[in-house]
């Protein structure tokens, strides 16, 4: 626990007219810490408080348990030590700190220039870093690693949820000493198996083939949970006439009829011009026909035909290319 945190609790430790007089006597920047700290605290156990506060004295051995903290906590400190326009003046401050992107510096740097940095980092660091990025950035990274590490390494993303916001801070620090940048701290939910999806649909094609290859040798479950997420419904305004045709002989009128009352106009015409004229008119009136339709009901069916799309990747029948490299599906 470094001294800000320790600071920190030791204030809301305190009565807060006396806790605002401490604040009162230190240098802004000090305030501004301590402010930032004091409203990510949450929970602090009774360990912590006494033993961060036997390093100061013991008579404060006996205080109750902490039940505040906060932002409106910190903004009621600052309003009684500092007066009510300085206290907004840091609390801004603290508010866009807290607000700010992890790892945000790091849209300014070169794919090439990140992966000389991490590429020798444990593949739960690099997991990390990588979850925090741009689809695209994360591609291109997971592109530069060595074979073993890239599974290794996605098997992590997919099964990151929730970061303590300070293994997050020390990697950040140890990534701006060496790359001389700047950078602002928030705590948040990344990772996954979508992060996982979106970073292979803008993988090249060989990268991406490999990674879900080597990942369905141990866990066809995940494979198949990664795969529904690069390919939705909406993806099917991507695919060419022959790709539409193919599909049209796997999917029935009824299912067409039911997934399409929630489609785009796009993608409804994409599937009426694929069909005769006389065909095109029965699938409208079926749809008319059906009338209101449950969203679930038509979720369902749009992910059956999705799956549909899948099954003829995997037999040859259609190719279906990474997202965001050139024509993005060929029969």
């Amino acid at each position: 626990m470094d001294a800000t945190r320790k600071a920190a609790i030791l204030l809301l430790s305190l009565d807060k007219p006396l806790a605002a007089e401490v604040l009162s006597q230190l240098p802004r920047d000090q305030v501004e810490r301590l402010t930032f700290e004091i409203a990510r605290v949450e929970d602090v156990s009774r360990d912590q408080q006494e033993g961060v506060i036997e390093e100061f004295t013991t008579k404060f051995r006996d205080v109750v348990p902490i039940e505040r903290g906060g932002l409106n906590f910190a903004n009621e400190l600052l309003e009684q030590s500092l007066g009510k326009d300085n206290a907004g003046q840091i609390l801004d401050s603290v508010k866009q700190s807290m607000n700010s992107t992890p790892f945000g510096f790091l849209k300014k740097v070169g794919s090439d220039n990140l992966l000389t940095f991490i590429s020798e980092e444990h593949p739960q660091t690099i997991a990390l870093i990588m979850s925090h990025l741009s689809p695209q950035q994360a591609a291109e990274v997971l592109g530069g690693l060595a074979s073993n590490k890239q599974l290794d390494v996605v098997r992590r993303i997919a099964s990151m949820e929730q970061t303590n916001p300070e293994v997050i801070a020390d990697v950040e620090k140890s990534l701006q000493s060496r790359l001389m940048s700047t950078f602002n701290q928030q705590t948040e939910k990344r990772g996954g198996i979508p992060m996982v999806a979106q970073i292979l649909n803008v993988a090249d094609r060989m990268t991406n083939k490999g990674i879900l290859e080597s990942l369905e040798q141990d866990n066809a479950e995940l494979v198949d949970e990664i795969k529904r997420l690069m390919f939705t419904f909406d993806d099917l305004q991507k695919l060419d006439d022959k790709a539409i045709q193919a599909l049209l002989k796997e999917v029935d009128n009824n299912q067409w009829s039911v997934a399409l009352k929630g489609a785009t106009d796009e993608i409804r015409q994409k599937v009426f011009g694929n069909l005769s004229q006389r065909a095109a008119e029965m699938l409208k009136e079926e749809m008319e026909y059906l009338g209101a339709v449950r969203l679930s009901d038509v979720e369902a069916m749009q992910q059956q035909i999705v799956d549909t799309v899948r099954r003829l990747e995997d037999s040859g029948d259609i190719v279906v290319a990474a997202a965001g490299g050139g024509d993005q599906f060929v029969s």
